[in-house]
């Protein structure tokens, strides 16, 4: 079995990213500033992990974390258009500098193959539906240009330096672990944040714009296949369901399924936006074998199953209703990075 690295691992793609590696008896090493991974993702994976905590930014501490690796899955990374739009340069650094860094490294250490986590994005307002590989790219916001580089990056170190690498293009991925926290969270938990509590969701825009939303174990499948597909270094794949839904159809689905009537309230369009999102994911079933198994609504109804999993009370030993905690596990060893320009030394942290 292959050694492999996940970046942002402990994020929300990251973290099902990983239990999927070591459910196959691969050996995971998780590479994570924790800017937006949450640790709480890999409490099933502790005693089965290496765990380092640092910033791609530190190009020493990305070379040490890839010596040995033979895969890498690069999923770090600042992913939201209105973050990238109040702060340009920290999603710059993130997704377009720290790609380099993590090729360069993977380069030196004579990496077998990098699976990129590229973005729908890239299309822009493409008013050519469904969007495929061959279509134009027209960026519209920061977020977008700074991972259409990433992908930019990684032809040019194929092309250049023959390190393998597979872009694969995400579309609109949800799922258990996304998180609704914060002012830049996906539509998916926001909307089921809010109608599980009892109150009607927000929406930018007339709700007509659509988006072709893919469960996260669709994505991980296809991440899975383009490590291991042959002839396909180079290449880039939509990887999506296939399918197109506006914001309103999704209030409908997630009403239906929570017995709600709840109505929307709505804001005005946010800038960066694309209107709509659809994907040809045909290459990807020719070339890689991908076959997406969990459309929207079997999605939808497996995040509210998770959420109502957490919420759910326990019964004490006294018979007195008390929130549910997770199970202790034990933390495996965190390499803490040097503090940048502080020159702090890396340690080793043990915890139980």
């Amino acid at each position: 079995m292959a050694v492999c690295l996940v970046t942002g691992g402990a994020g929300f793609v990251g973290s099902h990213l990983v239990d999927a590696l070591l459910m196959r008896g691969h050996q995971v090493r998780v590479l994570d500033n924790f800017s937006t991974g949450n640790l709480a993702n890999l409490a099933g994976a502790w005693d089965q992990i290496e765990l380092i905590s640092g910033d791609l930014l530190d190009l020493e501490l990305v070379r040490e974390a890839m010596q040995g690796v033979e895969l890498v899955f690069h999923q770090a990374g600042l992913a939201s258009v209105p973050r990238s739009l109040a702060d340009p340069p920290s999603t710059h650094h993130s997704c377009a500098t720290g790609t380099l860094h993590v090729l360069m490294a993977a380069r030196d250490a004579q990496v077998r193959r990098l699976i990129y986590a590229g973005s729908s994005s890239a299309y822009g307002n493409s008013a050519l539906l469904p969007q495929r590989e061959a279509d134009p790219t027209q960026p519209l916001s920061p977020y977008a240009v700074a991972k259409f580089a990433g992908e930019q990056y990684c032809a040019a170190f194929t092309h250049i330096y023959g390190l393998e690498t597979v872009r694969l293009r995400n579309f609109n991925v949800f799922g258990p672990r996304q998180s609704a926290g914060g002012p830049y969270a996906a539509v998916v938990p926001l909307f089921l944040e809010a109608m599980l509590a009892g109150r009607s969701p927000v929406i930018y825009g007339d709700g007509l714009q659509s988006r072709d939303f893919t469960y996260v174990d669709n994505v991980v499948q296809a991440n899975l296949l383009a490590a291991e597909a042959p002839r396909v270094a180079g290449m880039f794949y939509n990887v999506a369901f296939g399918r197109s839904t506006s914001l309103l159809d999704l209030l409908d689905t997630i009403n239906e399924l929570l017995g709600t009537h709840l109505k929307p309230i709505y804001n005005s369009p946010r800038p960066g936006d694309v209107r709509h999102s659809h994907a040809d994911i045909s290459r990807a079933q020719i070339d890689l074998g991908y076959c997406p198994s969990i459309d929207l609504k079997q999605g939808l109804r497996l995040c509210i199953d998770s959420l109502l999993r957490e919420r759910e009370p326990s019964k004490s030993k006294n018979g007195v209703s008390k929130q549910r905690m997770p199970a202790p596990h034990r933390r495996p060893p965190v390499v803490s990075a040097r503090a940048g320009a502080t020159g702090t030394q890396r340690e080793n942290v043990f915890g139980t």
